[in-house]
């Protein structure tokens, strides 16, 4: 940052008008200039922004299935990393009626899926601040979402808000990166008669003229993506376990003994499976959502309560590897999340390897079978590391991530694997992680150099020697 030159005019003037304010300029904080509208991921062009860091989010929505309509109000507590003059938020669709930052009425305007925020006053680098945002209209689908049908998706009965990387800027305003984690409380209102279920620790209820609020609170720092909202006739089965609370749904009309529900009734005893071998459980609660939309073609690792689409139970049998590929997730993924998409073979490559430990857990075939099946049949031309925007959910990602993870196990033994995982899940949890800190800690753990076994493994052109 440029020093404040005494001979400048229009800088001491902005010196008088900040103190005025209660800001002290300084050189890293002056002058103050607008915080970044993209973060810069190729990704996911124009998501996320620059400037600040959110805290917290506190959301409080009411939604009418029978008009579609939602309103909301969400309030956000953040962190000025630079001197900011305006700082823009992610929404998509819905009408801005007001925004105050620290209390004060606040200028604002739209710039497609941006909502553009001028305080009052320049906000100094380090400074806290909170915004609050009243709004509301007819929220809308992702078009373009990655996994298909995403967004704010309106059903028969209710609502799905889910999608990946796109979904939370269709409900409230936010800062849409994974980089950019943040704690939430978050308050629904539907009609009397309905469920609304979202993330983490279930709070009171209350009724009023006709409308239900269901309270939620999620206390570790989450990626925006995995927030959700489903609306709708659930059946839900509350209890717990390991001292927490466990809640899981199913659509009302769906038997109580079906596959659906039998999946999700194994959720506790998958998740301690997986915590034997990745470390504790990261989260106050556990859980699992299944819907009946069918054009929710997928599972999604919602923190601490994944949703799962009806093609995984369409055969009338019961499919627990899919509850530990998304409970897999609640370690790689969630609770340490990728720093940049380009990374997501570490959410998809371990939640994969999970699947195959817990069916050789299960009594299905051997991690070892599911290994050499797969290693047949990859194509190594396609890199599992920056996969690039239109396969980053294919099956190098996945796959060929397993066979990474796999192949890092034989390298260095089982004691020295499992070290490497726990030690990933317990210095990262709640924050963020990249391949080159996967490998680093790796190596670390190991005392070897094991950079050139990924390199083969995730993104070399020729079928690796098998370890």
């Amino acid at each position: 940052m440029r020093r404040i030159s005494p001979r400048s005019v229009l800088a001491a003037a902005l010196v008088v008008v900040l103190a005025a304010s209660g800001c002290t300029p300084s050189d890293e904080d002056a002058p103050f200039r607008p915080g970044s509208a993209d973060l810069g991921d190729p990704y996911v062009p124009g998501h996320g922004n620059g400037g600040y860091d959110v805290g917290h989010y506190t959301l409080d929505v009411r939604y009418d299935p029978a008009t579609d309509r939602l309103t909301g109000r969400a309030q956000l507590t953040a962190t000025a990393t630079q001197g900011l003059s305006r700082f823009n938020l992610d929404l998509a669709g819905l009408t801005v009626d007001r925004v105050t930052v620290d209390g004060a009425a606040a200028e604002h305007r739209r710039a497609g899926g941006e909502l553009v925020v001028t305080p009052p006053h320049g906000l100094a680098r380090g400074a806290r601040f909170t915004v609050d945002v009243a709004y509301g209209g007819v929220p809308a689908p992702v078009t373009d979402g990655a996994l298909g049908a995403g967004g704010f998706l309106h059903t028969d009965d209710g609502a799905i808000a889910l999608g990946q990387p796109d979904s939370a800027a269709t409900w409230y305003p936010v800062n849409d990166h994974p980089s950019d984690k943040a704690t939430y409380d978050i308050a629904v209102t539907v009609p009397d008669g309905l469920t609304a279920l979202s993330n983490g620790v279930p709070g009171p209820r209350s009724d009023e003229n006709g409308w239900t609020t269901w309270r939620w609170s999620e206390r570790s720092p989450m990626a925006s993506y995995l927030t959700t909202l489903v609306i709708g006739n659930y059946r839900v089965a509350t209890g717990t376990h390991a001292g927490r609370p466990m809640v899981t749904a199913v659509p009302a009309g769906e038997p109580e003994t079906g596959p659906a529900a039998t999946s999700l009734a194994r959720t506790g005893e998958i998740a301690d499976f997986l915590a034997s071998r990745f470390g504790p459980y990261p989260f106050e609660a556990y859980g699992g959502i299944a819907v009946a939309d069918d054009r929710i073609g997928y599972a999604l690792e919602t923190q601490s309560r994944p949703v799962y689409g009806p093609g995984f139970f369409m055969d009338g049998r019961p499919n627990p590897s899919v509850v530990a590929h998304e409970l897999a997730h609640q370690w790689f993924g969630d609770s340490v999340s990728l720093t940049r998409w380009s990374d997501i073979w570490i959410n998809e490559g371990f939640a994969t390897y999970a699947e195959w430990l817990w069916d050789e857990h299960d009594g299905g075939r051997t991690a070892q079978r599911a290994f050499e099946a797969q290693y047949a049949t990859t194509d190594w031309s396609e890199p599992s590391v920056d996969p690039g925007r239109d396969a980053m959910f294919g099956s190098a990602v996945y796959k060929r991530g397993a066979l990474a993870v796999h192949a890092l196990r034989r390298t260095v033994g089982d004691d020295t694997f499992f070290r490497i995982l726990r030690a990933w899940t317990a210095e990262r949890r709640d924050g963020n992680g990249s391949t080159q800190d996967l490998v680093a800690l790796a190596e670390r753990v190991a005392g070897r150099q094991l950079r050139p076994l990924f390199d083969a493994w995730l993104v070399g052109g020729s079928a690796p020697a098998l370890p």
